[in-house]
């Protein structure tokens, strides 16, 4: 009999909700923040030099790979212009804290960088090292 009562509270319980409740996703309650997603490492890239060449990918968005390294940052000061020009987004590889995503985002003002781990793109470019700047037109340093 308890089973019984329970399928019908279930079922009158169901019937007072409206379609939109029944098949609404569950939102989750906990946000996280960016600082949550550190450390970010990408085991297939490291600092190093990147020979230019040329990539047809039309239509793709111009954005660049940084890590937190001396090189890194020197590339960024020197390529500040040229990556504000084409509102490129920077994807930041290797990466301990948020103190130094921020320090990052002091060089790289007017830019947006995000921390990622960039293995998956790495290969698909074939990319071993970084700073790089891609763009549809070419990958260089």
């Amino acid at each position: 009999m308890k089973l019984k009562s329970t399928c019908l509270l279930t079922i009158w319980t169901l019937s007072t909700l409206t379609y939109a409740q029944v098949i609404a996703p569950v939102v989750a309650e906990v946000r996280y923040s960016e600082e949550d997603m550190l450390p970010v490492r990408s085991t297939s890239l490291t600092p190093g030099s990147v020979e230019r060449r040329r990539l047809s990918a039309t239509g793709l968005p111009a954005f660049f790979i940084i890590g937190d390294d001396l090189r890194s940052r020197t590339w960024l000061k020197q390529r500040l212009p040229t990556l504000i020009k084409l509102n490129a987004v920077g994807l930041v590889v290797n990466i301990e804290s948020k103190a130094a995503l921020d320090n990052l985002r002091q060089v790289a003002t007017g830019l947006t960088l995000t921390p990622v781990s960039a293995d998956d793109l790495a290969l698909r470019l074939n990319l071993r090292h970084y700073p790089v700047l891609i763009t549809a037109s070419s990958l260089e340093q």
